[in-house]
């Protein structure tokens, strides 16, 4: 069932998660079940069910996009910052 809002412009959803999210988590779960079958390697799966986890969608905001926010805000963009005297 696919839920899309009256107004058209919010992403597209499919349950708890975007369908992007859908997408990458169906590939990434193929891939892990491979690599735990012919493998033997668990950490595929539990990196697909952490990125499950933290991409779950409620009022439009995910624990990623918060974590993707943080990392660019303290890490990856330069911070601009001017001072001024007073001018009184």
């Amino acid at each position: 069932m696919y839920i899309y809002p009256n107004n058209l412009k919010a992403k597209p959803t499919l349950w708890l998660w975007a369908l992007r999210d859908v997408a990458v988590i169906g590939v990434c779960l193929v891939l892990s079940v491979l690599a735990l079958v012919e493998l033997r390697l668990v950490p595929p799966l539990i990196g697909t069910v952490l990125y499950a986890f933290l991409s779950i969608r409620l009022e439009d905001a995910s624990i990623l996009d918060f974590l993707r926010y943080a990392m660019c805000f303290l890490f990856l963009k330069q911070q601009y910052y001017e001072w001024k005297e007073n001018e009184t």
